[in-house]
């Protein structure tokens, strides 16, 4: 069945300044890298809308999106946290990195693939109800989770974060939701210097310390998030995909290369077919060009099984 590919134009044009590591080259990494190695022709590319404030509201209080609104500045940027700032863009891609999510939700439980991957950003996982931080402004895999139970009356979706760093967003926002189970692994103690106690028991984090190399991500994988995923029956996966635990990414030090992202990519995958769960992949870190792009591909071909 298809593999589905979400993006937009809008993605490309928030930035944060020269030099910043959360950059619009980061999408120009992965078309390149899908182009050169020919996964490209085998998605089908979608453009991702803008998401409803509603879907918002599930999420993010109405307070805090409405600062995202008052604070976008007409020009230059607007400082939110040390780590992450607005320019006149970044609202509106944030709007369509949401509503990737979202639509890609809508797209795999009507049938039309079986797979989707969003190629958006700003990324999401470290954006609070309240807050924004860590380079985030919305919370996309969260607002797809309430999207996908309150629109579509899912009873179980699983929610799985293999970024270097803890999703601490998606976790508060779905902490205590047993519709909800939350796996992730994470380096630890690293930022945001949280998650080694997870908020509620429907929360499986897994911290674990820097140097680690991919042997110990797939034992940990299969001897701990598969079996409870087992159990728990999902009927929706949705992946916040970071690529920044690759061993050659400076924000982070684990030691992961793209075989372990598509090997982990391919267990999720066969478990999500078993239990008749479309997958959904939402980009989150990755920070070194050359290894997101190789890192992306490589998860892409384990979805699409090509």
């Amino acid at each position: 069945m298809a593999t589905l590919y979400f993006t937009h134009p809008a993605c490309r044009q928030h930035e944060m300044g020269d030099g910043h590591p959360e950059c619009p080259e980061r999408l120009d990494a992965i078309s390149d890298q899908l182009l050169a190695s020919g996964v490209a022709a085998h998605l089908l590319q979608r453009e991702a809308p803008r998401a409803a404030q509603e879907a918002l509201l599930r999420v993010h209080t109405p307070e805090y999106l409405e600062s995202l609104v008052e604070r976008a500045p007409v020009r230059g940027y607007a400082e939110l946290d040390p780590d992450t700032a607005m320019n006149p863009h970044t609202y509106a891609a944030s709007l369509h990195a949401a509503g990737a999510a979202i639509a890609a939700v809508d797209a795999v439980l009507a049938g039309e693939g079986e797979a989707a991957f969003c190629a958006v950003r700003p990324p999401g996982h470290h954006a609070c109800p309240d807050r924004a931080m860590g380079f985030c402004f919305l919370s996309n895999v969260a607002i797809a989770a309430r999207h996908a139970m309150a629109h579509h009356g899912l009873a179980r979706v699983a929610v799985i974060d293999f970024d270097v760093h803890h999703g601490n967003g998606t976790e508060e926002a779905l902490a205590g939701d047993d519709r909800v189970l939350m796996c992730g692994f994470f380096q630890h103690p690293f930022y945001p210097f949280c998650g080694a106690s997870p908020w509620a028991g429907n929360m499986l984090n897994e911290p674990v310390p820097a140097y680690t190399e991919g042997a110990a991500i797939r034992e940990l994988v299969a001897g701990k998030w598969l079996p409870a995923l087992e159990r728990f029956r999902p009927q929706l996966v949705l992946v916040s995909a970071g690529f920044d635990a690759h061993r050659e990414d400076d924000l982070g030090r684990m030691g992961l290369v793209e075989a372990d992202f598509a090997w982990i990519t391919a267990q999720l995958s066969e478990l999500a077919r078993r239990h008749g769960a479309p997958v959904v992949s939402c980009l989150e870190g990755g920070y070194n060009l050359s290894a997101l792009g190789r890192s992306v591909t490589a998860h892409i071909r384990a979805l699409a099984g090509i």
